[in-house]
């Protein structure tokens, strides 16, 4: 493979900011990273970035679909479609991630997800979120309530020989959740707690069996009350749990996301997009498992009018962030992928350093994604 220099990059990566700097990739991997005024070697291929930023590319591990395709749709073609509207937000890895459905739909999907896998396409899918079927019937949002069931650890085990489950949103007050939790986590499946009604008691015990995510953080979930601080609560009092965001100032208004931000902590902050098959395509009506939607001035809702979803392009989460919270980039994208990787075990992605995997994304001053790398190869050009 040939060997490539971006040269006169505002390189971000977690901990790091250098102007006018350099990074040096061969062989997929990068190699070294230099800063201003440094001597450069030769290269193979020479890109200047013309100032522009450059970070780790994003990892979104909470996305249905995009493009008019749904991971659900169980087809090869629609995670390529996804795959085609992912990389041009600066997506480099992507979960595919699953809604509520009956055994047999899911194990299409998973299959289709290995398929993926074996030949992948123009991004990563490392695996697979399954969000429910395990969830609360008080809590459901867009999930569809005729396949909502209890927990059963033989059919995670079924869909994880199929392609491994990364992660399973469920609700831990169900009956038998705690053990499933503690099976699941022995599984090597990292589970989070979504679509749930929880008490801060229900979490202490998931997450001592191995809880160690909350989905979509204060949607679809017991809400902070001063008698019950329910799940939300449990992001802004617990230590260690990750905590998953969706980060389109519409699903959390703009002072939640301070809130977030700034009491959970970057440190273990993940933005996600939770982007629906209507992502990147005009208004008009959709649809989410088996359930009606419309999409209207960029929000997707069910008939109801409850949020169904998201159409957020994952570059702009990372703006709508620096304007909201002011903080460092090199602060922000720890939340874009160097905290998904970490407690995904995703090794050599989510960060600029030598020897991980070139995976980096340029960006102008609106934060649109100007060119994707995946592996040192450039999958996306504006």
């Amino acid at each position: 493979m040939k060997s490539l220099l971006v040269k006169n990059a505002r390189i971000i990566s977690p901990g790091i900011e250098i102007e006018g700097g350099a990074m040096f990739v061969e062989n997929g991997k990068i190699s070294r990273l230099f800063r201003a005024g440094e001597n450069l070697p030769a290269a193979d291929e020479v890109l200047d970035a013309a100032g522009q930023m450059l970070m780790p590319g994003f990892i979104d591990i909470h996305s249905h679909g995009a493009g008019g395709a749904d991971v659900c749709d169980g087809t090869l073609d629609a995670l390529n479609t996804i795959a085609s509207v992912k990389v041009k937000e600066g997506v480099t890895s992507y979960v595919a991630t699953t809604l509520t459905l009956d055994i047999a739909s899911l194990e299409k999907a998973q299959r289709a997800v290995a398929e993926y896998r074996k030949n992948p396409g123009l991004i990563k899918i490392p695996g697979t979120h399954l969000e429910g079927p395990f969830v609360s019937e008080k809590q459901l949002g867009a999930q569809n309530p005729a396949f909502r069931r209890d927990p059963d650890f033989i059919e995670l085990e079924r869909l994880h020989a199929i392609s491994p489950v990364l992660i399973m949103t469920l609700a831990p007050e169900l009956p038998g959740a705690i053990e499933f939790i503690a099976h699941a986590t022995a599984l090597g499946v990292r589970c989070s707690a979504g679509h749930s009604m929880a008490t801060y008691s229900e979490f202490l015990a998931a997450k001592e069996n191995g809880l160690a995510h909350l989905t979509h953080c204060c949607n679809q979930m017991s809400p902070l009350h001063h008698r019950n601080i329910g799940l939300v609560g449990s992001a802004l009092i617990d230590t260690t749990i990750m905590v998953e965001a969706i980060c389109d100032k519409v699903h959390l208004c703009p002072d939640m996301l301070r809130i977030l931000f700034a009491k959970v902590g970057v440190e273990r902050m993940m933005m996600i997009t939770d982007s629906l098959a209507c992502s990147g395509l005009p208004d008009g009506p959709s649809t989410i498992g088996g359930l009606p939607i419309v999409v209207k001035n960029g929000e997707a809702r069910l008939l109801s009018g409850n949020l169904a979803g998201s159409t957020l392009n994952y570059s702009i989460g990372v703006k709508n962030i620096r304007e909201l919270t002011g903080l460092p980039l090199s602060e922000i994208v720890k939340a874009t992928g160097w905290n998904q990787a970490r407690s995904l075990g995703l090794a050599g992605v989510g960060k600029l350093a030598p020897g991980f995997c070139a995976d980096f994304v340029l960006l102008g001053d609106d934060f649109l994604v100007t060119k994707t790398f995946v592996d040192g190869v450039c999958k996306f050009t504006r």
